[in-house]
């Protein structure tokens, strides 16, 4: 089988490149640095000439909402156009669980955005959507400081690890298209303030975490239970953020 993964030098792509080349697949890895730039179209028909399966994993170099909106939509619209031109049997895409709800938020529109013009093309597809990455959590945390204090939404947060995104968008990336979104976590919902609390505990910082009902998560109010976890349905992943934190 032929993969060809869009976005391929960063943290997502990197590893999915590696781990589909281990299992024996032929695998195409592209970025802007190998000539690919999915904004002007440029590279993207020789990425995909005979690929079974088009892997996107590309994130914009701004969040920035007029940015990262125009960078979704056009970047959307680009592979969509390429890969129907190429016969690709299969997208996939990487997404966030809760995108769609929580359109305060500039990026989880545009996801949303790119979500719809994969939906609408008629390519054969499937959407992963992903909780927030265990990698992140120091730069979560880093941006609820506020003074001396961590000021936390009283709400859940599903960390996963990377390795485990990856594990999943290999296996949906050489199975059959699902047409639909399949979602995955990590294996345990915890509390912002637990979260908060483990990073500060690993960095050796005193700072005080204080749950805030008017705190945000980028800017962006969270539900206390549901906005950024996963339903009943999902696949669960292995790696708990206390073990990888404390082996990080």
């Amino acid at each position: 089988m032929k993969l060809t993964v869009i976005g391929a030098s960063g943290l997502i792509g990197t590893k999915v490149v590696d781990l589909l080349t281990a299992q024996g697949h032929e695998v195409v890895g592209t970025s802007r640095s190998t000539g690919v730039d999915v904004l002007t179209g440029e590279g993207l028909a020789d990425a995909l000439a005979g690929a079974d399966v088009l892997i996107d994993v590309v994130n914009s170099p701004s969040f920035e909402d007029d940015a990262v909106l125009q960078f979704f939509s056009t970047s959307a619209t680009n592979l969509v156009a390429a890969a129907k031109t190429a016969g690709v049997g299969h997208y996939v895409a990487l997404s966030i669980v809760g995108a769609d709800g929580l359109p305060d938020s500039g990026y989880m529109r545009a996801k949303v955005v790119q979500e719809k013009t994969l939906v609408d093309s008629g390519i054969p597809y499937t959407i992963l959507r992903a909780t927030q990455f265990q990698e992140f959590a120091e730069a979560i945390t880093g941006s609820l400081v506020v003074g001396n204090e961590v000021r936390v939404p009283d709400g859940l947060i599903q960390l996963i690890a990377s390795d485990d995104v990856v594990a999943e968008l290999a296996h949906v990336a050489v199975g059959p298209p699902q047409g639909g979104i399949v979602n995955i976590g990590g294996p345990d919902k915890i509390s912002f303030a637990e979260m908060a609390t483990a990073v500060l505990a690993k960095q050796g910082d005193d700072k005080t975490v204080v749950v805030d009902p008017q705190a945000t998560y980028f800017g962006t109010p969270v539900d206390e239970q549901h906005s950024l976890v996963t339903g009943d349905d999902a696949v669960l992943a292995t790696t708990r953020f206390t073990d990888w934190l404390a082996a990080s």
